[in-house]
């Protein structure tokens, strides 16, 4: 299998933080956000499918590889100021973005006049924020002592991500699986690779984004790009709702919903992502291209 050769490149945010970002393709520009418990490199799979019509930009979200640290008043402003350094700085009119990205991406759809076509996959916009404020402070305080492992448990049923099987078994041997899963993870990744440790900070950010965000479909009826909205069959059920208002919602929408597929389907397989299959997320990307053109 090819794979896209990346070049680096910076731009600067509005309030000084570098915002780092790999680059490949040729055409028109298209920027590509990814969500949570992953980095810009979790994308080079779908930047390489559509690197043949579009040069592609795959920015890392604060906290992670090449850009700056959260500051401690952290929001959606600033997601959607750094997503529009690096779209102003390419000259993006078409932007696709996951999870929490896609959340970034659709309020800077209704925010930023700049953008034309913006593509989704499970934005993380929910119906009610305040439950994710509350497993916030636990999380914030397994943290804090250095629990990692069970930091990830307590987002993992803060999100709504567990496994039926999951949910009766004893949180303390869910912590133990992760703790070994993460330990196995960085005895075998490669030199350079973000691993899940590293990103676990890293949630914290996105609970506030999903906090903020939630209950506020109304306002997106003011976004005048084009929307591709997208999910899949297995993916988080508590964000197929999000994606039913949002259709109803937005003006100039278009919905794709893919049989077995799940909330890690766009993006590289490995390292958080085991189920993710390359056919998926080339099928996705056929779609966005298209939606792109």
């Amino acid at each position: 299998m090819r794979t896209a050769e990346l070049t680096q490149g910076s731009v600067t945010s509005r309030d000084g933080t570098e915002i780092g970002y790999y680059k490949t393709g040729q055409g028109p520009a298209a920027v590509v956000l990814h969500g949570s418990m992953e980095s810009a490199r979790s994308h080079t799979l779908f930047a390489e499918a559509l690197a043949d019509e579009f040069t592609v930009y795959l920015p890392d979200r604060r906290g992670r590889g090449l850009s700056g640290p959260h500051r401690r008043d952290h929001g959606i402003r600033t997601e959607v100021e750094d997503l529009d350094a690096v779209v102003s700085a390419a000259g993006a009119e078409r932007v696709f973005g996951v999870s929490a990205g896609g959340a970034v991406v659709l309020e800077a759809a209704r925010t930023l006049p700049s953008l034309k076509r913006v593509a989704l996959y499970e934005p993380a916009i929910v119906a009610d924020g305040a439950p994710h404020r509350e497993w916030l402070v636990r999380f914030d305080q397994e943290v804090a002592r250095g629990d990692l492992a069970g930091a990830m448990v307590t987002s993992m049923f803060g999100f709504e991500m567990a496994p039926a099987f999951l949910k009766v078994m004893p949180r303390g041997l869910l912590r133990w699986m992760t703790e070994k899963m993460m330990a196995k993870e960085e005895r075998q990744a490669a030199p350079g690779t973000i691993t899940m440790r590293q990103l676990a900070p890293t949630i914290h950010a996105e609970g506030t984004i999903v906090a903020e965000l939630g209950g506020t479909f109304e306002k997106f009826h003011a976004v005048a790009a084009d929307v591709l909205l997208m999910g899949g069959t297995k993916g988080l059920p508590g964000l197929e709702p999000g994606r039913a208002t949002l259709e109803k919602v937005l003006p100039r929408v278009r919905r794709i919903e893919y049989d077995g597929y799940d909330h890690g389907s766009s993006s590289d397989p490995g390292g958080v992502n085991p189920t993710g299959k390359p056919e998926a997320v080339r099928r996705i990307a056929a779609d966005v291209k298209t939606f792109f053109k």
